[in-house]
């Protein structure tokens, strides 16, 4: 875990979502809300599966996580912050940032709180993929096909 930038978070019965995440002090810790990336179903969670992939791509590890909200000015806020908002891209100042978190979102930790649930030997042998969700988005259309350059366009 202290090499991902990216681990699957599954809360409850919900679907399992990407998240950008640092492994800081043996607990994995992510920013969600306001601007940052959501968390559905987090707040108000007492437990969650982290999933992380290797090298290859395909996931290698699913542990149980308890989840821990940090709040500003903690003793987990002081160490934890600072180098979540160092990884953090675009981001325009560690202070500043670090700011606008304890303003307007939350920064969690989620700790493993037992033996790895799927590891090795245990991982499935089959694809996990699930269909695309419904979408009322269209496929666009294809441009008109032109042999020739139009008078006038540059």
């Amino acid at each position: 875990m202290k090499k991902a930038a990216i681990a699957w978070l599954t809360v409850g019965e919900g679907q399992p979502y990407p998240i950008w995440c640092l492994w800081v002090d043996g607990a994995l810790c992510l920013v969600s809300g306001a601007d940052e990336q959501p968390t559905p179903g987090l707040d108000g969670a007492d437990t969650a599966v982290v999933s992380a992939r290797g090298d290859h791509g395909g996931r290698i590890v699913s542990w149980p996580a308890a989840v821990e909200r940090v709040e500003p000015g903690s003793e987990h806020w002081t160490s934890v912050v600072p180098q979540l908002a160092g990884k953090r891209l675009n981001s325009a100042g560690a202070e500043e940032l670090a700011a606008r978190w304890a303003a307007s979102s939350t920064v969690w930790r989620l700790t493993p709180t037992g033996d790895p649930i799927e590891a090795g030997e245990s991982l499935p042998d089959g694809s996990l993929a699930v269909p695309p969700r419904p979408t009322p988005a269209k496929t666009s259309a294809n441009r008109p096909f032109r042999l020739h350059r139009v008078k006038g366009a540059r």
